[in-house]
């Protein structure tokens, strides 16, 4: 049964050695037009035997090639340095030579001017692939992409010698792209032959037929043409599939952040639906309080319904004391239970309408409707665009401080130190003057940050607490029952003169009370 499985390197050694065959007539010809419409790219007009020629060099990482385009591409507004140089050495040119550089994938195309020879060497090797500018003597003019020393073994700087990558040498090594193998065996015999392009879609464009292999195919009058029209279904159906892979991504978590968030609203909608049974327990302090002993730790008693219930006390209370404990209880179990329930069905409906779109995003397969999609998920704010993290180890964001990160509900970013030094730090150098900061009032505890993104007024009720209760958790105050946590601006929080690390004072402050008590 045929091989169906795609080919994973639709432009390899074997399709290049076409290309250049596909260049020749136009040695000789002169460099009229030098783009560079973007950071992989450069095409370059060749003007020969009447006609002109546009040819595409690519160093995209996955998307690496070379061939001739019918399309002329838009250039960017400012012309890249390696652009701008190209211009300064090729325009005007003639192209002396085509080559394809020992049966690999590299393309040397050597070029004349009146400032002398200079040879445009095209590395289509993947991920390493790049577009390097020298001179005759093999001096580094210029890079679309600089590597240094400490990126590779064979660094890419300028005035440095050209040396070929390494897996180029030795030089008589066997060379043979990883299609050309699989077509040889399919075959059971050498390729040879004119050329006869094929476009192969979903699979790639080759310069002889690819049946024996199983694929579908349909000839093309160049195997530019047939690279042109796999790169342009290719590119865009690439890019659908990661941003399709990166939208579920962020929407599953975001998923999640509701079901987190609903799963403590349904612990307080529960606590509320108890305020009846709170009232009559501090009711029932109240009535027995006199028998109780200075000390005791729970009360037995008879309910209203005859059954005999104990009563858990604080011993450090008086019956008073226990009694208003539980009233209180009940007091914001019932103010709070509307709201609560009111909060529920907003965040039910909406983890019904990501999980709506997460069902369209999984079925699309259009680019422009994707997009559509992370526009409405930007919108609704089920989507939160973050800048990359630094990629050297130094220039990480916490430098080795003990600072935590967690995901809160409204797909913010809660952050929190683990002790004074990592609470200095936070506060100090890391928080956003218009991020809120958290503290757990009169107490030792961490400092936590909610990262605003410079909006403060959307940050929504649930996100404050999910932070609160991080402080509060995090604090000497977690078993106290009913604790203060304090919110501000972190640009309201200073560090006292003098002060030891993690001391802080805050004014503009409001306060949410967090129950550590089932």
């Amino acid at each position: 049964m045929p091989d169906t499985k795609p080919i994973k390197i639709p432009f390899d050694s074997f399709t290049l050695s076409a290309v250049v065959a596909e260049m020749q007539p136009f040695v000789g010809g002169k460099v009229q037009d030098i783009r560079q419409p973007n950071d992989f790219e450069v095409c370059i007009g060749i003007y020969a035997g009447g006609r002109e020629a546009m040819l595409l060099l690519s160093c995209h990482p996955e998307f690496a090639r070379a061939h001739f385009i019918t399309k002329r591409l838009t250039n960017q507004p400012q012309p890249p340095v390696f652009c701008m140089t190209l211009r300064s050495r090729l325009e005007g040119a003639r192209l002396l030579a085509a080559t394809q550089v020992q049966g690999d994938r590299l393309l040397e195309l050597v070029f004349e001017s009146p400032l002398g020879e200079s040879i445009l060497i095209a590395e289509l090797m993947g991920k390493h692939s790049n577009l390097i500018l020298i001179d005759a003597s093999q001096r580094i003019l210029s890079a679309i992409k600089w590597v240094g020393k400490s990126k590779s073994s064979r660094p890419i700087q300028p005035n440095s010698t050209y040396e070929l990558p390494p897996v180029m040498r030795p030089a008589n090594q066997e060379r043979r792209s990883p299609f050309l193998s699989k077509l040889l065996v399919a075959m059971g015999t050498d390729v040879t032959g004119p050329v006869s392009p094929v476009l192969s879609p979903g699979h790639g464009a080759y310069p002889v037929s690819v049946a024996t292999l199983g694929l579908p195919e349909f000839p093309r009058s160049s195997i530019s043409v047939a690279l042109e029209q796999h790169f342009d279904l290719a590119i865009p159906q690439a890019a659908a599939d990661a941003l399709r892979s990166s939208l579920l991504a962020h929407l599953k978590r975001m998923v999640l952040a509701k079901e987190v968030a609903l799963a403590d609203l349904r612990l307080a909608v529960d606590a509320g639906d108890k305020a009846s049974g709170w009232q009559r327990i501090g009711e029932l302090v109240l009535a027995y309080g006199a028998s109780l002993k200075e000390g005791d730790s729970e009360l037995l008693a008879w309910d209203y319904d005859g059954v005999e219930v104990t009563v858990k006390l604080n011993p450090e209370l008086d019956f008073k004391g226990n009694a208003n404990r539980y009233f209180e209880r009940a007091k914001k179990a019932k103010g709070s239970l509307g709201v609560v329930k009111d909060q529920v069905t907003r965040i039910s409906g909406e983890r019904s309408d990501i999980l709506a779109l997460i069902g369209r995003v999984e079925i699309e397969q259009r680019l422009d409707r994707l997009r559509e999609f992370e526009k409405q998920a930007i919108e609704r704010r089920w989507l939160i665009q973050q800048t990359a993290p630094a990629a050297n180890k130094e220039d990480r964001p916490y430098q080795g401080h003990r600072v935590r990160e967690l995901s809160a509900p409204g797909g913010y970013t809660v952050l929190y130190g683990e002790n004074a030094e990592s609470n200095d730090y936070l506060t100090l150098r890391v928080a956003k003057p218009n991020d809120f900061w958290l503290h757990v009032r009169g107490a030792t505890s961490a400092h936590v940050v909610i990262v605003t993104r410079n909006q403060p007024d959307r940050v929504q009720p649930e996100t404050l607490r999910f932070a609160a209760k991080i402080a509060v958790l995090h604090s000497t105050s977690k078993h106290a029952g009913y604790v203060p946590v304090d919110y501000t601006l972190k640009k309201h929080v200073r560090r006292p003169k003098g002060a030891a690390k993690g001391a802080a004072v805050y004014t503009h402050e409001k306060t949410i009370h967090i129950d550590t008590e089932p």
